[in-house]
């Protein structure tokens, strides 16, 4: 998974409704104002290439977790991860953000409490992050491209036994998709200042020498009552399906999960081993 390690991986906060509130996080954000109270509520960085400190460590890996250091509480968030290309203005504002390829993600997300900004809570090694290993080629990012009718489904295997731990959705149930989404994450990169749990994105990127590739993550979905309230624990095992629904209802995944084999066509797929350091 060293591939995209000049790629910035940024993430996009709160475009899946109720997720702030069941990952308790909700709180974090009462002091952003935003044009579209359903809307996201901000970008956050999770690796920035060649930067100094935590948020310069390569945190992804297509097949392990590894848990941090300290105790503290370890959620993943499935979602989808778009791999983009960025275009850039003479003054180094973010012109276009292309999405290319589409696939599987586990934004592992650390729970803990008095994090001044979500990137702290985001990156705490090598292997905090999932990608999955097989992307989806991208025909149009707009309606009535082959990412309609895609879903995401996730599960955790703990001590043999595979139980859903977030909604199964479709990725038009994002709050902000699409053209919207392009054009929010456009402006919201441009323009984010250095306030409560948001940074100044467009500067990391200036700072980075403007990187024309990203990964951006836009949005985690919902939890099951299990996944709300279960936590990564050592032997665990995070599978995360982002699957055409075109082809394939939910026994199958379901089914395909359960023996950690997945079909290629139509599926992108995530498998990681939770481990300790």
């Amino acid at each position: 998974m060293k591939e995209y390690k000049n790629f910035i991986g940024l993430g996009v906060a709160g475009n899946f409704a109720l997720h702030l509130e069941q990952a308790g996080e909700s709180a974090d954000f009462k002091d952003i104002l935003t044009e579209d109270p359903n809307g996201p509520k901000g970008i956050f960085p999770f690796y920035i290439p060649e930067r100094e400190g935590q948020l310069g460590i390569y945190p992804i890996s297509a097949d392990t977790i590894t848990l941090p250091n300290e105790e503290c509480n370890v959620q993943p968030e499935p979602e989808v991860a778009l791999i983009c290309d960025l275009d850039y203005d003479g003054e180094g504002n973010v012109t276009a953000i292309t999405p290319k390829f589409f696939g599987a993600y586990n934004d592992c997300s650390l729970r803990i409490e008095g994090a001044g900004k979500i990137s702290q809570k985001k990156n705490w090694g090598a292997s905090s992050k999932g990608l999955s290993s097989t992307l989806i080629p991208i025909d149009t990012f707009d309606k009535g491209g082959l990412m309609d009718t895609y879903r995401i489904a996730s599960f955790l295997r703990r001590d043999g036994m595979l139980m859903r731990y977030g909604e199964d959705v479709e990725l038009p149930g994002y709050s902000f998709f699409y053209g919207k989404l392009l054009e929010w994450m456009k402006n919201q990169i441009n323009s984010q200042a250095d306030f409560g749990p948001l940074e100044p994105i467009s500067g990391y990127l200036k700072e980075a020498g403007n990187p024309k590739n990203a990964i951006i993550s836009i949005g985690a979905t919902r939890y099951t009552r299990f996944g709300e309230k279960n936590f990564l624990q050592e032997g665990d095992e995070v599978i995360v399906v982002v699957y055409d629904n075109a082809r394939y209802c939910t026994n199958p995944i379901l089914s395909m999960a359960n023996r950690n084999a997945f079909e290629a066509e139509g599926i992108s797929a995530l498998v990681q081993k939770v481990i300790r350091a």
